[in-house]
């Protein structure tokens, strides 16, 4: 059997001896409809040049062939050259015999795409290679194959880590990493730069020394390291974040992007999916802590991933079964020490775990859907009970309730805060949505217009946490707001702060400026409520004052009224702290 080249149609034709090879033209032709990319590289030439395509390889790279010819193949690679079947190729070449593997390439555009190359040696009458041809086939939508990125999917991942042979006490490391807030981007630039991002940071783990990178969630990557020092995991995972640090400058946007990360080492051979699922756990603690540090495995995290998934499933029913309900926690009169509102504060009472605060379960129905639900029964439920505590009132209380940026995103907000007036009866200034600044960030021109048709209908609209986003001056031109709520970061300690006082003052001016409220919060003693007070904050919340109180409290708490000392005068304090230069 020989190997036949020919040179006008740059293809490899096996031919049995004896049998005259095919015209050129028939082999221009079987070229140029080969649904499998082909190149031809010569051997001879310096650099082992390209020397032919055929249209497949143009349509699969997006190179047009006079772009590809004189170049050697490698440039499809890019600067991803550390994937370990690199080395098998290169030890083809240099003994001249075929092989088969899967390369991550890059196209013209610079997208991944996943490529099952086959290469084989042609030789000439002296047994000498004169060529390789290669065969190229994208499969990035292959099984196990994440379309987007062409990084491995996980069952991809699994896949490789199931077949790894090593020896038995080489360590195994993966690491998970995801992409804090990408709903952010979706929502406020679209899924076209949301994708871009996921394609950039695919494209930039895959130039990293794992022998495993995968998509493997809609924004969460993993990836897997043989360690040959187990010490060193750390080191890994902080060249891992350091990698992903740089802004992603994509078509139509900028992008400083954070990311959480989670990892888990065990030993090659191990259970596989058992690794990735305490990675996971481990990335959830990352994404639960505040600047989302890598966080290292440990047996709590899969405890807690448990009841995780626990509460998700019987989050569904706790509406219906009944298990919701409010704390309130009263807001006052800095002046007179007046009852003038309060926060309805969620609660779940879980048959198992107790009596359960928002954090530990709002991320979790946010993230199955549950919290539409849960957020129109708080409505109805706020609502009518504003109706019922403001009867007769001459004076009445306004509540407050937060509000997830979900609600807005994925229903008409003004049409169920309309359909919950009708049935309740409740007066819509008595209710006030409070939401926190990030809300803001996705898609400014959407929450806008519903603000504007929420304050036509007279509900107050509140931005809670107050100074810890971004262009928050900004929000005060844009969006027609009532309410302010200063930090509680901004109050603590603020009688020996200069700056957090200057802060306060500022925001106070700015809010009786452009007719807007602004309320204290986290107020814990006299001397908090005092300065506050001089400030120019009008209304303040703490535990000063109470503590969150179920209803029946809250009720005694009416009927009886707040008992406050008269707030002492501030004025001789501060002028006190401030003659003595007291720093930030």
């Amino acid at each position: 059997m020989k190997f036949w080249i020919s040179k006008r149609a740059g293809l490899l034709v096996e031919t049995p001896a004896g049998v005259s090879p095919p015209p050129a033209s028939a082999a221009a032709l079987a070229m140029a409809q080969c649904a499998d990319g082909v190149l031809i590289a010569d051997m001879r030439l310096r650099g082992q040049p390209i020397v032919q395509v055929n249209p497949a390889f143009e349509a699969i790279t997006g190179y047009a062939a006079v772009e590809a010819i004189g170049k050697n193949c490698r440039y499809l690679q890019g600067s991803d050259r550390l994937q370990p079947e690199i080395a098998e190729v290169r030890a083809s070449l240099a003994e001249g015999r075929p092989c088969s593997v899967t390369l991550r390439n890059y196209r013209r555009d610079g997208t991944l795409f996943r490529n099952a190359l086959r290469l084989t040696p042609l030789r000439d009458e002296a047994g000498e290679v004169t060529h390789f041809v290669g065969l190229i086939r994208d499969v990035t939508q292959a099984a196990g194959v994440d379309r987007l990125t062409g990084l491995l999917d996980r069952y991809g991942l699994l896949d490789r880590l199931s077949a790894l042979e090593a020896p038995a006490a080489t360590a195994l490391l993966v690491v998970k990493v995801d992409i804090v807030q990408f709903h952010d981007v979706n929502n406020g630039f679209g899924y076209d730069i949301g994708d871009a991002l996921l394609r950039s940071a695919a494209a930039r783990l895959a130039t990293l020394p794992a022998i495993a990178v995968s998509r493997v969630g809609s924004n969460s990557f993993a990836l897997a390291f043989e360690m040959s020092d187990p010490r060193r995991s750390d080191r890994v995972v902080e060249d891992v974040l350091e990698l992903l640090k740089p802004r992603f400058v994509l078509p139509g946007a900028s992008l400083a992007v954070q990311f959480a990360a989670g990892y888990a080492l065990g030993l090659v051979g191990a259970d596989a999916l058992q690794l990735v699922r305490q990675a996971g756990a481990a990335l959830q603690r990352s994404k639960t802590t505040p600047a989302y540090p890598p966080h290292a495995f440990v047996a709590a995290d899969e405890r807690d991933a448990r009841n995780r998934t626990r509460l998700a499933s019987e989050l569904q029913i706790a509406v219906a079964n009944q298990e919701l309900l409010f704390h309130y926690q009263p807001q006052v009169d800095l002046g007179t020490g007046q009852l003038v509102g309060a926060e309805a504060l969620l609660r779940w009472n879980h048959g198992a775990f107790g009596l359960q605060p928002p954090g530990r379960f709002i991320g979790i129905a946010e993230e199955t859907g549950a919290i539409l639900e849960i957020g129109a029964w708080g409505l109805r439920t706020l609502a009518a009970y504003a109706t019922q505590v403001n009867r007769g009132r001459r004076t009445p209380i306004r509540f407050s309730l937060n509000v997830s940026v979900m609600e807005f995103m994925q229903r008409d907000m003004v049409a169920l805060v309309r359909q919950v007036l009708d049935e309740t009866g409740c007066d819509a200034d008595w209710l006030t949505l409070e939401l926190t600044e990030n809300l803001m960030v996705t898609e400014p021109e959407n929450i806008r217009r519903a603000f504007e048709e929420l304050r036509r209908l007279g509900i107050g609209i509140s931005i809670d946490d107050f100074g810890t986003g971004y262009s928050n001056l900004r929000y005060l031109e844009r969006f027609p707001l009532s309410e302010i709520k200063v930090d509680r970061s901004f109050v603590h300690d603020v009688a020996h702060s200069v700056a957090k006082r200057v802060i306060v003052e500022s925001i106070v001016k700015l809010g009786a400026a452009l007719d807007i409220r602004v309320v204290a919060e986290g107020i814990e003693t006299q001397a908090e409520r005092a300065i506050m007070r001089t400030l120019g904050c009008s209304v303040g919340q703490g535990y000063l004052f109470s503590a969150p109180l179920d209803e029946s409290e809250f009720h005694k708490l009416l009927n009886e009224g707040l008992i406050l000392r008269e707030a002492w005068n501030a004025r001789r304090l501060l002028t006190m702290l401030d003659g003595d230069g007291d720093g930030v």
